[in-house]
């Protein structure tokens, strides 16, 4: 007999344990981990299949422009002398070798205007900005000095100079490339480089008229050329000017030479900007002998920013979830216990469940429609779904309204957690601290001594 009361005591201790009911609640807490992370794999599944889209849309549009030249080309000899064993006269036979090289020259000064009209093309759910740059180049060569490598003026190639142009995309150009140099005209062709990270454009052999051996000649050229991405320019003139303009209302400038701030313009219907870099600002010289080095990674220019997109947004809302399914039971179990009404495991993991739905809803929703459309109807869901449910196991419609306002702040204040970037963190932390604040207050009301 007293047995049986021993059981049935622990028994209803089990159900009646303040204890034992926050175990419980961390528990399914864990369990409801393992679906939010197969729904942040979605995400990323999801968000890897529109960068393979938009990368597949890029290319055959033109991939991110880089300019690098005009670069004047002139080859040049080199006299050596070589030692050869001879059989027949038993000595050796003094031979003059002759080698050529090629010297490069940049320009003594280089403007660069651009202009640049985005457009958006998508492929079933999934959007991609690309560009069409209309660009005037123009510039000046001065006498190039050979003499700092001692470098005879017989021995100067002049009838096989040429100007090169590199681009990391030839497939995006939309007019035939001819460069004006002095009063003539040069059409430029593709030549193969099979190691360089870029495409070479080559003129013709340069007439002595277009030649600066003695003066200055100028230069320019336009192109017309689709591309995506950014579009940077590496400054190769003694003196590089870049202009720019574009209907592009989110850009990005990098590179390693940021436009000048008082020139710089952003508004909602495109931007303006301008670069201004001379040779002391580079790390590299203004002619190479024997060979062109790699000096890409001194270019600048922008990129066509696109704003955060949905999945990107998703991504950050499901990293909140674990604190969303954690507050949300926190107010089931202090209302719980505050009111003694008993909820059963089953209906906390339902709970859960339909808060993970959410992201489900969110992610599929965000896809044929905005980020805040899909959030407020996701939301306006799961918060209907969840209150409606808190009816019919707490039996009081002050505690369905009381869940049905709590779920609404929290979902509000979590959406402009990730509208916020700056001020994320500030603006979190300080949610943070009044939601924990609120909490204190009401669990005074638990008598903690009787469990």
């Amino acid at each position: 007999m007293e047995t049986q009361k021993q059981k049935k005591s622990f028994g209803q201790w089990i159900k009646t344990s303040i204890t034992i009911r926050m175990l419980m609640v961390g528990i399914l807490i864990l369990v409801l981990l393992i679906p939010l992370s197969y729904i942040q794999n979605l995400i990323s599944e999801r968000s890897y299949r529109q960068e393979e889209v938009v990368k597949e849309i890029n290319q055959k549009w033109g991939n991110e422009v880089l300019l690098y030249g005009p670069v004047l080309k002139v080859p040049y000899q080199v006299h050596s002398q070589t030692k050869t064993w001879d059989d027949k006269t038993k000595s050796y036979i003094q031979e003059n070798l002759i080698t050529v090289y090629n010297a490069y020259f940049f320009p003594n000064t280089l403007d660069i205007k651009t202009n640049i009209e985005s457009e958006t093309l998508g492929r079933s759910i999934y959007e991609s900005v690309v560009y069409t740059a209309d660009m005037k180049i123009k510039g000046s060569f001065t006498v190039p000095n050979f003499e700092i490598k001692d470098i005879e003026a017989d021995d100067i190639l002049w009838n096989k100079a040429t100007v090169i142009i590199n681009s990391t995309n030839l497939k995006g150009i939309r007019s035939n490339l001819t460069l004006n140099i002095g009063t003539e005209s040069y059409p430029l062709r593709s030549k193969y480089n099979q190691n360089s990270y870029t495409n070479t454009l080559e003129t013709q052999f340069i007439k002595e008229i277009s030649l600066p051996k003695e003066n200055t000649v100028e230069f320019d050229m336009d192109l017309i050329i689709n591309g995506s991405e950014q579009l940077r320019f590496v400054p190769v003139g003694r003196e590089t000017n870049v202009a720019m303009t574009s209907d592009w209302a989110s850009p990005s400038f990098n590179g390693n030479y940021l436009p000048d701030t008082k020139t710089k313009e952003i508004t909602e219907n495109g931007f303006k900007a301008q670069w201004k870099v001379l040779q002391i600002n580079r790390e590299f010289e203004q002619e190479f002998f024997g060979e062109l080095p790699q000096i890409n990674a001194s270019a600048f220019g922008v990129k066509l920013l696109i704003p955060v997109d949905e999945y990107q947004k998703s991504e950050r809302a499901t990293k909140y979830g674990y604190l969303v399914i954690a507050l949300t039971f926190l107010v089931f179990f202090l209302i719980q216990t505050i009111s003694k009404i008993n909820i059963h495991p089953f209906q906390y993991l339902m709970i859960g469940l339909a808060l993970s739905m959410f992201y489900t809803l969110l992610i599929s929703i965000s896809e044929h429609s905005s980020f805040l459309k899909a959030y407020i109807i996701a939301g306006i869901a799961v918060v209907v779904l969840i209150a409606m449910y808190s009816k019919a196991i707490l039996k009081s419609l002050k505690f369905m309204g009381f869940i049905g306002l709590s779920l609404t702040a929290l979902y509000a204040f979590i959406f402009v957690i990730i509208q916020l970037e700056s001020y994320a963190l500030l603006v979190g932390s300080i949610g943070l601290f009044l939601i924990l604040g609120t909490i204190m207050m009401i669990s005074r009301k638990i008598d903690w001594k009787n469990d």
